[in-house]
């Protein structure tokens, strides 16, 4: 009995300890200034992405130009990454995104406007996502890339990483559920205006910021020259190439259920832009519950299985997802989905961020975003494509299926990233700190316990 209750003890001091770890980056003013600002902003283009889909498929019925849309607003982001991320080494990070939220911010207004006016027409959606898909090429790296900035110790950066997660999935908690509502009230148009004022948060955000040090500027001899030896630096590491991959392989297969979730509130859940809010505030709980859990980890023991693993859950989330008719069974599967998704992606962008030098930050963290939002296009294309042939059902089945496969594949190569990468953080003087913050995780990443 004795020692069951020590054993408890344990645990509760545990959990406690975890649970302050949570918010410890909120220690630096600069950090607290972003969260705040960006927070408000991605509410609004939550807001705008729900009420865009709501509204394509409201004026056209058609699961292939879904599909179109959303390949219109992320093909953008894998012509124009790679090149952001050699002038976001290059330029100050800060200015780069106060310039692209003044531009998103004009996107959202036009398009406001053009809805209002009852004007709007597909082409019309088309080429704002275009250019709203160029102004994501710039500030998504941009946005990685800037986190370092904002934290004085790097131990705390992890912690940043996944709290900036956290605010994303919150804030796809709560855009879904307020487009929903307005979409039902007033109609898409107001959506697309909330959003356009929700970008003052984070421009206002930027220029409070006060930055001790300079950001870093390459003073490069060729464009080109260093895009090409930015490549080199990912493809040349073959855990980074491993990672990569699976996230490629993901969000070219199984991220696309996004672009069928109109179907699935509408046609097979028999429900209405309330049902599609909710879907999407399903996911948003469940990549917050994954965000959270990964903030307050002191060490990231086990990293290498927890990526797969969480791979797979999202995968059967897909799966269950694809044959559900209730919406309840939905609804809960998308809270896996979202858990799934975002520890996947946040471990794999702590890891990227971890071992990468400051002056390739920008580069690196381009090709993440190739990574992840790059191949979507494509993906979003193809499953617009084949739900129209073999059925959104379907489309999501496949995607889930492909997803379980890569996560199996992933898993059966970590005993081979683990004899690369221990000896590459030895040689760092990172392997023998083992104490607390990054410099564990990224040395757990090997992973010794897998």
């Amino acid at each position: 009995m004795n020692t069951i209750k020590i054993d408890l003890d344990k645990i509760s001091s545990s959990i406690k300890i975890n649970f302050r770890l949570i918010f410890r980056a909120f220690q630096y003013r600069n950090y607290r200034l972003y969260f705040a600002g960006q927070g408000i902003s991605l509410i609004g283009s939550w807001m705008q992405s729900i009420a865009l889909s709501w509204l394509v498929y409201r004026l056209t019925n058609s699961a292939f130009l879904l599909g179109l849309v959303r390949f219109s607003g992320e093909i953008p982001i894998f012509i124009f990454t790679p090149l952001a991320g050699v002038i976001i080494d290059r330029w100050e990070r800060r200015k780069i995104l106060i310039i692209t939220q003044i531009l998103a911010l004009l996107q959202a207004l036009v398009l406001s406007i053009l809805v209002l006016t009852h004007s709007i027409t597909i082409w019309q959606i088309i080429i704002l996502s275009i250019i709203m898909g160029i102004i994501n090429s710039f500030d998504m790296p941009g946005r990685q890339s800037f986190v370092i900035e904002m934290v004085d110790k790097k131990e705390d950066l992890g912690n940043a990483i996944a709290l900036n997660s956290s605010m994303f999935n919150l804030a796809r908690l709560i855009g879904p559920s307020l487009a929903g509502i307005l979409i039902a009230t007033v109609g898409e148009g107001i959506c697309f205006l909330v959003n356009s004022i929700s970008y003052l948060s984070a421009i206002l955000a930027l220029i409070a910021m006060k930055l001790n040090r300079k950001a870093t500027i390459n003073q490069g001899k060729n464009v080109f020259i260093e895009l090409r030896q930015g490549a080199k630096y990912v493809l040349g590491f073959t855990p980074i190439r491993y990672i990569l991959t699976l996230i490629i392989t993901v969000s070219l297969l199984g991220t696309p259920y996004v672009v069928l979730l109109p179907i699935f509130a509408k046609t097979i859940l028999k429900g209405g832009p309330q049902t599609l809010g909710f879907l999407m505030a399903g996911a948003g709980i469940g990549a917050l519950i994954g965000a959270l859990y990964l903030a307050s980890q002191k060490t990231v023991v086990g990293l290498g299985k927890i990526i797969p693993i969480a791979t797979t859950i999202f995968g059967i989330g897909l799966l269950v997802m694809s044959r559900s008719h209730i919406f309840q069974l939905s609804l809960v599967m998308m809270l896996f989905i979202g858990f799934g998704m975002m520890v996947q992606m946040a471990s794999s962008n702590t890891f990227l961020q971890t071992i990468v030098d400051d002056d390739k930050r920008g580069r690196v963290m381009s090709f993440y975003t190739l990574a992840f939002m790059g191949t979507m296009p494509l993906g979003s294309l193809l499953a617009g494509f084949l739900a129209s042939k073999i059925g959104a059902q379907n489309t999501v089945l496949i995607g889930g299926l492909v997803s379980i496969v890569s996560a199996i594949i992933f898993a059966q190569k970590l005993p081979y990233l683990r004899t690369i990468i221990r000896p590459i953080y030895q040689k760092m003087g990172i392997l023998p700190e083992v104490t607390t913050g990054i410099q564990t995780a990224t040395n757990l990443q090997t992973p010794p316990e897998d």
